[in-house]
């Protein structure tokens, strides 16, 4: 790999090629990113290529990439672009857990809303400008309450972990719903309840008899589950801060979905 290909696409300044009489017409990465999105929403990450997208504005690939030099520099965009939808206030202010709780349910909208996302930052590193402002937001939740930077950002980190893996799985049952033509509830009760029936009364695995037979998550909705998990890692991360910390305000309401 060359010098000029290992620089990010943050810092590369955007080309501008302006439309005139005989020219072809301008782009930006903006608008080469919107349909990249477009394409992934509907079919996949993979299904946005340049040559897809160039079929969709109706020039040639190799036009695009004097915008966006390589498919890593698309992804980050990519990323980038619907980061932007996760709507935070300016700084955090309504205390640390109504903070946090606010960059996770926000999180989970807009992963759910693009089902790509999630496993995308999960598979690479990347540090968009939007990226930042979500992770910058979350980090100041916990600044000023006597915790050193290490710990504030294996916090945040915990954190983050917890609602990708949520994202993640609620993305996976909803895909295999999708795939057996059946709805989640009923992907559960006739395609899998079936087999745990019988695991069940085969009494091998007791505790996991005990989960399905005796616990009351499993009758939760995907949002409410999501809830129940982020008040346990919300609570882990209260104990670790320092006696005498400010209190919590309670958490604002979530987004709808």
């Amino acid at each position: 790999m060359s010098d000029d290909e290992m620089i990010t696409i943050w810092m590369r300044p955007e080309r501008v090629r302006r439309s005139g009489p005989g020219r072809r017409p301008g782009y930006s990465r903006e608008q080469i990113t919107g349909v990249a999105v477009r394409i992934a929403d509907a079919e996949g990450v993979q299904a946005a290529t340049m040559r897809r997208i160039a079929a969709e504005l109706g020039t040639g690939a190799m036009s695009l990439y004097v915008y966006v030099p390589k498919r890593d520099d698309l992804l980050d965009l990519m990323i980038d672009m619907v980061m932007a939808e996760v709507e935070l206030p300016d700084r955090p202010g309504g205390g640390w857990r109504s903070d946090l709780s606010l960059v996770a349910h926000q999180t989970r909208v807009t992963g759910l809303r693009h089902p790509w996302l999630v496993p995308l930052i999960g598979s690479r590193p990347t540090l968009g400008p939007q990226l930042l402002r979500v992770n910058e937001f979350a980090l100041g939740a916990l600044d000023g309450l006597g915790l050193g930077i290490d710990d504030i950002t294996g916090l945040v980190g915990m954190l983050n972990d917890y609602v990708h893996g949520a994202i993640r799985r609620e993305i996976g049952w909803l895909e295999e719903a999708r795939r057996t033509g059946l709805d989640p509830e009923r992907w559960r009760r006739d395609y899998v309840g079936p087999y745990v029936r019988q695991v069940v009364e085969a009494g091998t695995y007791p505790l996991f008899s005990r989960s399905v037979l005796e616990s009351r998550t499993a009758l939760l909705t995907p949002e409410e589950r999501f809830r129940h998990g982020l008040d346990r890692v919300l609570r882990g991360i209260g104990a670790q801060l320092p006696t005498g910390a400010p209190p919590h305000t309670p958490a604002r309401p979530a987004p709808d979905t």
